[in-house]
């Protein structure tokens, strides 16, 4: 199953190879709608594609979105998941507020990364991993 950039990336290889032919944009989108059906991309999306592909040689065309500015996000890595996990096995009642003080990074992030990254759950007041195990 493809995911969505993988479509959105082939799609985008559809446009500047068809852009190289000098179809138009209205022709692309059309093709392309017969083909992707619902999971294609807007006509506007195509015609802002079209004018990227037409000045550019194709051979240095890059199709992936480029990186962009701003915060980045770093409050799920291995530094805080580890940090996290520390303080949780040394005191299994630790709270999500203490937690998120000591660490200095928000309770949402703390509540992702405790529940969905690390795999704890609450119960009767003390985090226990979801699938108990020996230890």
């Amino acid at each position: 199953m493809t995911t969505s950039n993988d479509l959105l990336i082939k799609q985008r290889s559809v446009i500047e190879f068809l852009a190289a032919e000098r179809c138009s944009a209205a022709n692309i989108h059309a093709r392309m709608k017969t083909v992707y059906g619902e999971m294609c991309i807007s006509d506007s999306a195509v015609l802002k594609w079209v004018r990227i592909f037409k000045g550019e040689d194709p051979r240095e065309t890059i199709l992936r979105d480029r990186k962009r500015s701003g915060r980045p996000l770093s409050a799920s890595d291995t530094v805080h998941r580890e940090k996290v996990d520390c303080m949780i096995r040394a005191n299994r009642r630790v709270k999500q507020k203490e937690i998120a003080d000591e660490v200095d990074i928000s309770k949402e992030r703390v509540h992702y990364i405790v529940t969905t990254v690390l795999g704890y759950r609450k119960v009767s007041a003390r985090w226990v991993p979801r699938q108990l195990n020996v230890e």
